[in-house]
């Protein structure tokens, strides 16, 4: 009778002690799951607004004197206009004239920084061009028509839009020989457009499409995307600057019927409505997406070879 009742005593105290457990283990999960070892941050929320030229720019046109009040005016020497080349290596040489007010093109080798020219090949990102007297090529070109964009710049890249600044050119490379596997570039390496249907993209523009002319009229209305481009550190990316060409058109607000269209990453689109550059602030990091159109007052894109809808990828590390 006594090892009956011990025996019942010891199955009681096991009992009461797996509930225990069970109720421990129970509690430790709750607290797990209310408490997650988790501590990624969620990500930063972008919220993009329209500043004022930033000071170190506005130092900067304080030093130049009346070089923004320059007009220059620019000549495409070469290529000639719907002119053939039996090369993929094309030479281009510019002509700068008119009322520069010491405007000129070139390099400060101390900033790297300077007085250039945007050179667009098709509808990619710009090179800048800063030694006119230098040779400037554009090799492994491919076989199909070409456009070729100009136009003049400050050292901060904002273009100068009097009239006689841009100049557009077509041409052909025929039987020119281009590898088909790699971009075509400028004499000194810098990736102008993957016009080359192998090429891979570049990090400036992740979706360089095949590069031609398409079927631009020079005569209808046409927008030139400028800026932003590449990647922007530190404090160049507190105001990141939109910047564009615009040929046969103007804005409601200058007095015309054409509106510029801009969207971040895919976001609400918003409009300029003055032919000038604008400063956004507020970028976070990483990769973003640029959109640029020309449309008319109730936003349909206009339409003139494919080039007034762009968009370009930039890198944002502050």
């Amino acid at each position: 009778m006594k090892f009956t009742k011990l025996l019942v005593a010891l199955l009681t105290a096991a009992a009461f002690s797996a509930c225990d457990t069970t109720m421990t283990n129970t509690n430790r999960v709750a607290n797990t799951n209310a408490n997650p070892a988790n501590t990624n941050a969620s990500p930063a929320v972008q919220n993009l607004a329209v500043v004022e030229r930033p000071q170190n720019i506005r130092d900067m046109m304080a030093a130049r004197g009346e070089q923004d009040e320059a007009r220059p005016t620019i000549q495409i020497l070469e290529p000639k206009t719907d002119s053939t080349i039996g090369s993929s290596t094309v030479n281009v040489r510019l002509n700068i004239s008119g009322d520069l007010k010491g405007y000129k093109p070139m390099m400060d080798m101390a900033t790297k920084m300077g007085n250039h020219i945007h050179l667009i090949l098709d509808n990619q990102p710009y090179e800048a061009y800063y030694n006119l007297d230098g040779e400037f090529e554009l090799r492994n070109v491919a076989d199909g028509e070409h456009t070729l964009r100009v136009f003049p710049s400050r050292p901060w890249h904002e273009s100068y839009k009097n009239g006689g600044a841009f100049r557009m050119v077509r041409f052909t490379v025929k039987n020119g020989g281009a590898d088909a596997g790699k971009p075509a570039t400028t004499s000194s390496g810098q990736t102008m457009s993957n016009s080359n249907a192998a090429a891979k993209p570049t990090p400036e523009s992740k979706d360089m499409q095949n590069s031609t002319a398409g079927a631009v009229d020079p005569k209808q209305p046409l927008l030139t995307y400028s800026r932003p481009k590449g990647e922007y550190k530190g404090t160049d990316a507190d105001a990141i600057m939109i910047d564009f060409w615009l040929a046969n058109a103007n804005l409601a607000g200058d007095g015309g019927q054409y509106r510029v269209r801009y969207s971040i990453d895919g976001g609400e689109a918003k409009f300029i409505d003055k032919w000038q550059p604008i400063w956004l602030s507020g970028w976070t990091n990483g990769k973003h997406n640029i959109k640029l159109e020309l449309v008319d007052m109730d936003g349909r894109l206009i339409e003139n070879g494919g080039y007034n809808s762009t968009t370009k990828e930039i890198t944002v590390a502050k």
